[in-house]
């Protein structure tokens, strides 16, 4: 295995011999091409934020604007009513010829000409931005006249073929909502919580709230407003996550799980090289900013500024505050196995590895039998514990010498890579519903134990500061964790999808599951970290492994599998499926301890500039009283459906004003910060913020369009069912452990399957209050659902698996609610047939 030393591109030493000097020319080469490559990439990115500025025009249009003046110019038509010939005589015709003059005249009047242009239809588009009546049309209705008028406009002004960053510039900011409104509605939300002396004090408080310092607070908030792009995110991001002095493990970062129906391989080393290069594809597609925004009804852009940090980024430890360091570029991931860590270059010059030249390099670091270093295996628990103790220890320990090379050497990595030394079991297969009892279980813990490797592994095996670990375990099963301070999780969701999409459509693997292809080269190899440790810093190490241990063993995970039906059944009964999922955690929750509880949804807010999330409050006045009805045995199932769909209804009216930017908690929690910053004291707000949210959800959206996996599974069968097989075949032969030989593949690899296109497993967090659940699910096809829910074992109020059997039972009871509906239905259309009266022969037609 390649020393530290290689690293370096010369060493100088002074012998009995004389002068020696090392000299490494593979090293000087890779500092060249380093060099060139980031210099390429800084010359993209100035021609893409040129491209950016003019969108929705282009630069070539703004030349041919400036051709098209110059030209009516001098063939005696003038455009700029005698702008050009003002421009001429009174600034260049001291510095230049008069035709010169006036051809460079020509140019600045055409030129700012188009520029103005440019600016008034991203004016327009900002404005147009602004309305989201869109929104509230309901589905299956005819559309107002102001939303198509809306739309026409729309598609008039904005452009074609934007890149990442294009539609920035006209996003709108996010809107302040009225003092009054915000009061309005939070008392609202949380009628159902308080019986009517507590809600009466809180009206109380609310209304003296507004009455003194309610006013005051609002008018600073609305001076940060005019002068900042978004009044929320920067705020949100330094008080909510960098200001938290406890663990971030399990607290903060939150994970994704491999694809479910799916093995490609087993070969750990060649599912991570294949994974790893398609990361650094999907990088090199975000530097050229090829990767299109995403949009809402095609033409409604995201904003996308959450992806700037994707890469090379690292949460530095501070006593009192952390902080965010992103770098512009790096050519080498940081690679952690059996308590070592490495670092592993990307290029050889200029060119990216293939999977095939990454994975001899992996291979090297799996075969390395030298030990870790003193400290260095646990050396990673410093990023899972407190803080503070973090903070301490990198100021004293990491700031000079072979500790501080090495520690830059993983923080300024792209991304950390965890070669795990343990096996993880997926599938959907384990739990089947018509499965035995005991076996379902069994295989329902396997996947839960898989994800909680992947959200908190050992504590001391994953670089929780990192942007994002790929983890890829010792059978080639895949996961990843992310730190949630720089951004949310559809952008990860959204690198995911590709990475999995790539693994399999683009790279794939040979008859022996090893990556394809001939390597071009020999790249220079992996370099092992040093490690200067002395004991009282791992005696440190060892203390914030003891405080990140006591978190994870508290954690308690458990992911339930609805596959019994889906959102093909919801959207049947013209219900929204996330305002479905919502009521029957609504339901489920109150069966579960008692009583209604603060419920929190995550909704985004990137309709507007720099917008990242705003809060759903799930429990409402309609869901407690469909929740009742439910649970009252003298209600009809007539009056619980109608219940049912006025609490969906008024749901979906929640969502869509937390997107618009009508939603209450942020608006709050900023009044809260102001109100620290004048040292001024509100006990409404100190209520409002103290509140735990004592079941927090979210759903995992698809964010990118599989569409190659997609066409694979329908046009060309023959070709997956040899892919399939050819890896039982392999699998087998090297002893892998899958269980019964299914009877098709289709039994093995559903993915395969024409009428199964949902493949991912989502990922989830830890519980937000100590006595509460929270909860992250994805809807992955017409019938299959996954609930990942945590919660504490300390807390007696809560058990996981509890929870999701009270998931299941709400469903079911959903589920036989709503046929009811259809029985009942389909026997009077019976009823009104038979009760037709059949015209005689003899009476007129």
């Amino acid at each position: 295995m390649a020393e530290a030393h290689e690293a370096v591109a010369f060493s100088f030493s002074v012998g009995h011999e004389g002068f020696n000097v090392d000299v490494s020319y593979d090293v000087f080469k890779a500092l060249f091409y380093a060099g060139y490559r980031s210099w390429k990439l800084r010359c993209r990115r100035t021609l893409n934020s040129l491209y950016n500025s003019l969108y929705p025009g282009h630069p070539s249009r703004g030349i041919a604007c400036c051709g098209v003046v110059a030209g009516l110019y001098f063939k005696g038509y003038d455009p700029s009513f005698h702008i050009i010939d003002w421009l001429e005589s009174n600034i260049f015709r001291r510095y230049l010829q008069p035709r010169n003059g006036k051809i460079l005249a020509c140019i600045v009047f055409g030129g700012g000409g188009y520029i103005l242009f440019i600016q008034l239809r991203q004016y327009t588009l900002k404005k147009l931005f602004s309305y989201h009546g869109w929104m509230y049309q309901e589905h299956g209705k005819n559309i107002g006249l102001v939303p198509k008028i809306w739309s026409v406009l729309v598609k008039l002004c904005v452009g074609r073929n934007p890149s990442l960053f294009s539609c920035q510039n006209f996003l709108p900011s996010l809107p302040l909502p009225s003092l009054d409104e915000t009061l309005r509605r939070y008392l609202r939300s949380v009628r159902p919580l308080y019986d009517d002396n507590e809600y009466q004090r809180m009206e109380k408080l609310a209304e003296e709230f507004k009455q003194t310092i309610g006013r005051k607070l609002q008018r600073y908030l609305w001076l940060k407003w005019i002068i900042s792009t978004n009044y929320v995110s920067d705020w949100w991001e330094k008080f909510i996550y960098l200001r938290g002095r406890s663990p971030i493990m399990v607290n903060s970062n939150f994970y994704g799980l491999d694809a479910i129906y799916i093995r490609p391989t087993t070969i750990q080393t060649a599912r991570a090289a294949n994974l790893t290069c398609a990361a650094f594809r999907y990088r090199t597609e975000l530097d050229h900013e090829n990767i299109k925004p995403l949009m809402i009804q095609k033409f409604v852009p995201l904003c996308s500024s959450q992806y700037e940090r994707q890469f090379n980024t690292v949460r530095i430890p501070g006593k009192e505050t952390d902080k965010i360091i992103h770098y512009a570029d790096s050519h080498h991931v940081a690679v952690y196995h059996k308590g070592r860590w490495y670092k592993v270059f990307m290029f050889y010059k200029d060119n990216l590895l293939q999977p095939c030249e990454l994975q001899l390099q992996l291979d090297e670091i799996i075969r390395d039998t030298t030990p870790p270093n003193y400290g260095e295996e646990h050396l990673a628990a410093l990023t899972a514990g407190e803080r503070p103790l973090w903070a301490e220890a990198r100021e004293t320990y990491f700031s000079s010498g072979v500790n501080r090379y090495s520690l830059e050497a993983i923080e300024k990595a792209a991304f950390v890579l965890i070669l795990d030394d343990e096996d993880f079991e997926i599938g959907t297969q384990d739990v089947k519903s018509d499965w035995p009892t005991s076996d379902k279980g069994s295989m329902t813990g396997k996947l839960d134990d898989y994800a909680c490797a992947i959200l908190h592994g050992k504590a001391y095996n994953r670089w929780f500061d990192k942007s994002f670990n790929f983890i890829v375990s010792r059978n080639a099963v895949f996961g990843f964790n992310v730190e949630h301070s720089w951004a949310d999780a559809p952008i990860t969701g959204h690198l995911a999808e590709y990475v999995l999409s790539e693994d399999i459509m683009n790279y794939g693997y040979d008859a022996l599951g090893n990556t394809c292809g001939t390597p071009r080269f020999t790249a220079l190899k992996p370099i092992k970290l040093k490690w200067n440790i002395p004991e009282s810093c791992n005696l440190m190490i060892e203390k914030s492994l003891v405080q990140a241990t006591k978190v994870y063993n508290d954690v308690d995970l458990h992911i339930y599998v609805q596959d019994s039906y889906g959102k093909g059944f919801m959207k049947k009964h013209r219900l929204s499926p996330d305002a479905y999922i919502q009521m029957s955690l609504q339901l489920a929750h109150y069966r579960d301890s008692g009583h209604f509880n603060l419920t929190y949804e995550a909704s985004m807010t990137r309709l507007f500039r720099d917008g990242r999330t705003e809060t759903v409050r799930s429990c409402s006045i309609e869901s407690s009283h469909w929740v009742k009805a439910m649970e009252d045995p003298t209600v009809s199932k007539v009056e619980r459906i109608k219940l049912l769909r006025a609490a969906c209804d008024h749901h979906q009216l929640q969502y869509r004003d937390a997107m618009s930017g009508k939603g209450i908690d942020r608006h709050l929690f900023c009044l809260y910060v102001v109100s620290k910053y004048l040292n001024l004291d509100s006990p409404f707000l100190h209520q409002v913020l103290q509140e735990p949210w004592k079941l927090s959800t979210s759903q995992t959206a698809t964010t990118y369009d599989d569409k190659r996996l997609t066409k694979l599974m329908s046009q060309k069968p023959d070709l997956a069912e040899k892919m399939a097989l050819d890896r039982l075949k392999n699998i087998a032969a090297a002893g892998g452990g899958f269980g019964p030989t299914p009877a098709s593949y289709e039994d093995r690899y559903p993915q395969f399957n024409r009428k199964k296109k949902g493949i991912k497993a989502g990922g989830g967090f830890g519980p937000v209050a100590a006595d509460g659940y929270g909860v992250s699910y994805i809807i992955t096809s017409e019938d299959l659902i996954f609930f990942h829910i945590s919660s504490n074992k300390s807390s007696a109020e809560t058990d996981s698996k509890r929870f999701g059997q009270r998931i299941q039972q709400a469903m079911q009871d959903m589920r036989e609610l709503l046929e009811s509906e259809s029985k009942s239905a389909s026997s009077s259309k019976n009823e009104k047939k038979i009760s037709t009266v059949v015209p005689s022969t003899d009476q007129p037609a």
